[in-house]
């Protein structure tokens, strides 16, 4: 009887770790932001891709393409600064400085950049980048107005 009792109580905490949602919290929020300044710092930009929400992928492909940032987009270092979890526990902010530079142009560019992360479909994704090398492309878009 001992041993059903346990046998119960086990496939009932099986069970319900099988149904509990993904973790929006630092534990998993920490290894995205490092996986996708460490793809940038190697030029694995298929990779950087899959780390954006899903609207933006294709437009930031488009852009490497256009810029030929395979060849001319160089980030030299990164530093993650601060990491600052939204109360709602699904949206974070990072702070982090970036040295880069892009082809022509030798001088190097150092710049703190902020990056919004969203916790969507069980994972976290960048929403948005302000700043570094590719200000202006990371933003949200305008929604049309009814």
């Amino acid at each position: 009887m001992k041993r059903l009792s346990a046998l119960m109580v086990a496939l009932f905490l099986g069970g319900a770790c099988a149904h509990t949602p993904p973790k929006s919290d630092m534990e998993a929020l920490r290894p995205v932001v490092e996986g996708f300044h460490k793809n940038l710092r190697w030029r694995n930009y298929r990779a950087v891709s899959t780390f954006l929400v899903p609207e933006e992928r294709q437009d930031f492909d488009r852009k490497r393409r256009e810029l030929h940032d395979d060849r001319d987009l160089t980030v030299t270092d990164f530093e993650i600064e601060d990491v600052k979890l939204a109360e709602d526990g699904r949206h974070a902010t990072v702070h982090s400085r970036i040295q880069w530079m892009r082809l022509p142009s030798v001088t190097e560019q150092t710049d703190t950049v902020t990056s919004e992360f969203v916790f969507r479909d069980g994972a976290w994704l960048l929403e948005k980048q302000l700043s570094g090398p590719f200000a202006g492309e990371l933003e949200p878009r305008e929604k049309p107005s009814p």
